[in-house]
């Protein structure tokens, strides 16, 4: 087991990274012990891991039987419909500002239980128990939570950090390898954007991280937290430095709303649009051609896409693009490479080299 600590004074909390941590009643005590909680999960997930975190809650002292809120599985259900359906059920149970939520599953699951605990009754506590690699190295940790808008991604939410977050490597096991592929495209992120001595290392060791092999996964995740609460104690709330996680984002969001939120998965649409931020950078002489191939390389190697869906043409992923948290006074802002291990946000960028990196697909269509 291995412990990390997210700096933020007096709001810091701790991340539990191995093997079987949430089945250690010691890990949920110090939040959970004499409260009353509620259990956000999925109905693919609760199978899975359901009866172990139940365990685990009796095992922690909590206040009574837990409430358990089980929600249809995907990306197409992260709406305010759904944290409605939340909302309802902690007011029928009277949960009051005393209790918690502990959101058990992947990013969807953790966003949208995070910002049901921030907006009840003005904001209740929640931990995190993330089950997919993509929520254990990304989403799971910073307190960024919310839901989706039929005309942009993550658009409707609030910035609720967790209490805890505590990560069972052993629940990778289950994990659909589409899934676990998604996930390595936000690894991968973290030496791109910030580390590019990890970015050699997955180079190295991608294959081990392909066969689940524990201590490079434990590794993997360790080192992707690190670098993302650093990040996040130097700038919480996103007004400039954190807003460089966003690597690939602002390509892969436009693709995730173009083709229907589902359609892609979420670090599947990530991984293309890092292939496309190095190519753009590349393009603009800010990153040499050769360490945007070994970029693109690596996420091909991670099994993921490199090129953007043929149906989106460059008019349309302009229009999609201009719906960006990173939009700023109108100015679309884009995150791109300076090295391997050096991002940069800028709204300075070459309009011809974003062109041609959006015509691409439609040639290749």
């Amino acid at each position: 087991m291995e412990t990390l600590n997210v700096e933020l004074g007096d709001r810091r909390y701790p991340i539990h990274i191995g093997p079987g941590e949430a089945a250690h009643p010691e890990r949920l005590a110090p939040e959970l012990s004499g409260r009353r909680v509620a259990v956000v999960t999925n109905r693919t997930v609760a199978p899975l891991h359901g009866e172990a975190l139940r365990a685990s809650l009796a095992g922690a002292g909590i206040r009574g039987e837990p409430l358990w809120i089980e929600l249809p599985d995907g990306e197409s259900h992260k709406t305010l419909a759904t944290v409605e359906q939340i909302l309802t059920r902690l007011l029928e149970a009277r949960l009051d500002r005393g209790s918690r939520i502990v959101a058990l599953g992947g990013g969807v699951v953790g966003d949208i239980a995070g910002f049901a605990a921030a907006i009840y009754q003005r904001g209740i506590d929640f931990v995190q128990v993330p089950t997919t690699l993509l929520a254990q190295v990304d989403s799971s940790v910073g307190g960024k939570t919310g839901v989706n808008h039929p005309l942009g991604k993550n658009m409707i939410g609030a910035f609720h950090q967790p209490r805890a977050v505590v990560i069972d490597t052993n629940s990778l096991n289950t994990l659909p390898t589409r899934e676990l592929r998604a996930g390595l495209a936000e690894v991968i992120k973290y030496g791109l954007m910030k580390d590019a001595e990890f970015f050699a290392w997955l180079e190295e060791n991608i294959d081990r991280l392909l066969a689940l092999e524990p201590e490079a996964l434990i590794h993997a995740i360790r080192r992707s937290c690190a670098c993302k609460a650093e990040v996040v104690a130097a700038d919480e709330r996103e007004s400039g430095r954190r807003a460089l996680l966003n690597l690939g984002h602002t390509f892969g969001h436009a693709i995730e709303t173009g083709m229907g939120y589902g359609a892609w998965l979420h670090g599947e649409a990530v991984g293309t649009g890092m292939a496309m931020a190095a190519r753009m950078s590349a393009r603009m002489g800010w990153l040499a051609p050769a360490d945007a191939e070994r970029a693109e390389a690596l996420i091909r190697r991670a099994g993921l896409e490199t090129r953007a869906p043929a149906e989106l043409d460059a008019a349309r992923f302009r229009e999609l693009m201009g719906i960006d948290k990173k939009v700023s006074d109108g100015r679309l802002r884009l995150v791109l490479l300076r090295g391997l291990g050096n991002a940069e946000l800028t709204a300075d960028f070459d309009d011809d080299a974003l062109q041609h990196t959006l015509d691409e697909t439609a040639r290749a269509a």
